[in-house]
């Protein structure tokens, strides 16, 4: 059969978690309540930082970014997700979903080199704190939250365009809850050798590279924080750093596996794990790992509630 013979797909039917409809309530409800955790945390981070002088600092411009990047890369994928467990037809046009997986792909490249941002101003801050103020201005930090978005656009437009190339004729079912590029590729009708060349090659570029840096910053960190007189200034610095490592761990090395393993190795409940654990968990993670275990950040949570319930 010819490819002019061949019915083209408009839309995609995603299967989602399961298709029990008591299991489809409760994923839902359990979900909703990891997104509205989500949605406040981060927003709660936001408005703190806002409001309190103190938090005018670098580390705090990076967070209060790297909230903003969080909400909507949890808002891309999750409230589709939340309609598609009530739905009775769980479809997304094709337009749509490569949609989907473009602002996706720039939400999580933002986030990746928002990390990396932070990793070097903790660096600066442990490694070299008498040129802090100067090597962590108000300009390199705009130029470094700048960085990260192009280099995320970037990211998802290169495979963007190599996507709107491929012709799908059928099947149109998604074993998953959203779209993401490998999934589309085992649905493509055509030839998919450059689109996993070009995932392959972006995802090293652009992932491993900042992952790189962000772990030569940190090897820094371990090499100076025994060198730290103060035992209360080692203890914080080792507690900062060992939960960033944690967070940016897991999100580097699941999403480096989902996107670069063969697709002879897929696995739709592995796959469905990964995308759950950075797609969901991770932006619930980061304000709490990232700002309400920071002493700074509770003590003006704590001023701000108090000076609301002053006001009642």
């Amino acid at each position: 059969m010819t490819m002019k013979n061949q019915t083209t797909v408009t839309e995609f039917i995603l299967l989602g978690l399961s298709s029990d409809p008591q299991m489809q309530l409760f994923l839902f409800l359990v979900v909703l309540v990891v997104y509205l955790i989500t949605l406040s945390g981060n927003i709660v981070i936001m408005v703190v930082i806002r409001a309190d002088s103190h938090l005018h600092t670098p580390m705090y411009f990076f967070l209060f970014h790297l909230s903003f990047v969080d909400i909507c890369y949890s808002s891309v994928m999750v409230p589709n997700m939340l309609m598609n467990f009530l739905a009775k037809h769980k479809t997304i046009s094709v337009n749509s979903c490569i949609a989907q997986m473009f602002l996706f792909i720039l939400s999580v490249g933002a986030d990746i080199f928002i990390l990396l941002a932070i990793a070097y101003d903790r660096y600066a801050a442990i490694c070299d704190p008498l040129h802090y103020v100067q090597t962590m201005r108000k300009g390199i930090c705009i130029q470094l939250v700048s960085g990260a978005c192009i280099m995320g656009f970037f990211y998802a437009l290169l495979n963007t365009i190599f996507a709107l190339k491929l012709h799908f004729c059928g099947p149109n079912q998604i074993s998953h809850f959203s779209c993401e590029l490998p999934p589309l590729l085992q649905l493509s009708c055509t030839e998919t050798l450059t689109n996993q060349v070009m995932l392959l090659n972006s995802a090293v570029v652009f992932g491993l590279s900042s992952f790189l840096l962000t772990l030569i910053s940190y090897i820094h960190i371990i090499s100076t924080i025994p060198r730290i007189c103060f035992v209360e200034g080692r203890h914080k610095a080792f507690s900062m750093f060992s939960s960033h490592l944690i967070v940016v761990g897991l999100l580097y090395v699941i999403g480096f596996l989902q996107y670069t393993k063969p697709s002879s190795v897929s696995s739709v409940v592995l796959d469905e794990m990964f995308s759950i654990q950075y797609s969901i968990l991770t932006p619930m993670l980061n304000p709490i790992v990232y700002s309400l275990k920071n002493k700074e950040m509770k003590t003006a949570l704590r001023s701000i509630f108090g000076k609301f319930r002053f006001l009642n």
